[in-house]
């Protein structure tokens, strides 16, 4: 399987200079690779025969993606790489886009609060945090079919500067085999909803810098009115408590009020181009979508458990949320009249307008 993977993050500066580091990204790298499981069994043979046809569909989801959206960027789009990768490629690369999105403000809070963090506390945070945040990531890549990547060449200078395609390859397989489905269909089925990200993207070049400033404020936000500014850390890093247990005031709330409204967007237009998709793109759709909405019924009670420590239930319903929204509004103007969100960030949806589509519609003067 090709599980080809960016080198390791360099360091860029004088580490006795540089701000000390809250989380151990590689060691948070390293247990998320050594905890994750390899999926189904496949032959040499089988695992080429994936790969090459991930590849295929990936490459041919783009010209649907841009009927179906509207979307002039997704015209011929050649901006990033593609990876079929496995689940400890998969969490390594997860690693390090958190890395690339939370490290700087995460380094110039702690330089701001450094009466506040001792080095013996800070080593042993750091690690402790790590290895939370590869364990969750491990159990994360055993779930998930594929994921774009805007934030990697941050950190990876050798990669095209829109971003990465992850294509998880033994999740794919498991899940086809799972729902009995033909694997070509399904395998196209989740290439276009990933292909839909990743012209997101392209069709607004300037939302990865928008989402990192957000980030940044945020972090900043939070771990500068922490009372206890390591544990806040761990807490934000590992998942132990939901992002709105650890908002401090209304400036802090307002930033993930933004946040949630536009990744609820992102993932509700995905929703949408897949609800365009029919039978003259994928064949077996219907049965697709009826045995892929089914599985969540199936699942365990520490799978069930996790989901909720982790928050993933109520991502889902931000994500339909988006969904209604774009549909909503794509009713009213069009789809001509819906992009116009994608032209710059004050065309965002506020979180009251994802449950108001009228509101902003007519924000818009459409």
């Amino acid at each position: 399987m090709d599980t080809s993977q960016a080198p390791a993050p360099q360091a860029g500066q004088d580490t006795d200079k540089a701000p000390a580091r809250l989380i151990d990204f590689e060691l948070a790298a390293k247990t998320a690779a050594t905890l994750s499981t390899p999926g189904p069994k496949l032959t040499g043979a089988e695992v080429q025969a994936v790969v090459a046809d991930l590849r295929v569909h990936a490459e041919a989801s783009v010209a649907h993606v841009h009927q179906i959206s509207g979307l002039e960027a997704a015209r011929d789009l050649r901006d990033s790489e593609v990876l079929i990768v496995d689940r400890a490629a998969w969490a390594r690369a997860n690693v390090h886009s958190f890395e690339a999105m939370i490290d700087a403000p995460l380094r110039a809070a702690a330089a701001k609060h450094v009466d506040k963090l001792s080095g013996a506390s800070m080593e042993i945070g750091s690690r402790v945090t790590a290895a939370e945040m590869g364990a969750i990531l491990s159990f994360l890549g055993s779930k998930v079919l594929g994921q774009y990547d805007p934030f990697a060449p941050l950190k990876r200078p050798h990669i095209p500067a829109a971003g990465r395609l992850l294509l998880v390859a033994p999740n794919i397989v498991e899940v086809e085999r799972e729902l009995n489905v033909d694997p070509a269909d399904f395998r196209l089925w989740v290439c276009l909803h990933e292909q839909t990200h990743r012209v997101q993207f392209a069709a607004a070049p300037w939302l990865r810098d928008h989402l990192l400033e957000s980030i940044a404020e945020l972090v900043e936000g939070m771990l500068s009115k922490a009372e206890s500014f390591s544990d806040r850390v761990g807490q934000l890093a590992s998942g132990k408590a939901s992002l709105s247990t650890l908002l401090q005031d209304e400036d802090d709330k307002a930033v993930m009020s933004h946040l949630t409204a536009v990744m609820s967007l992102l993932e509700g237009h995905a929703n949408v181009v897949m609800d365009g998709v029919d039978a003259s793109i994928v064949p077996t759709v219907k049965t697709i979508r009826q045995r892929f909405a089914a599985r969540g019924a199936d699942r365990g009670p520490i799978e069930n458990w996790l989901r909720r420590l982790l928050g993933l239930d109520a991502k889902m319903r931000q994500y339909a949320d988006g969904q209604r929204f774009v549909s909503a509004v794509v009713k009213e103007v069009g789809l001509e009249g819906f992009n116009r969100v994608w032209e710059r960030p004050e065309h965002l949806p506020t979180e009251r307008e994802l449950h108001h589509p009228s509101e902003w519609v007519e924000r818009m003067g459409a």
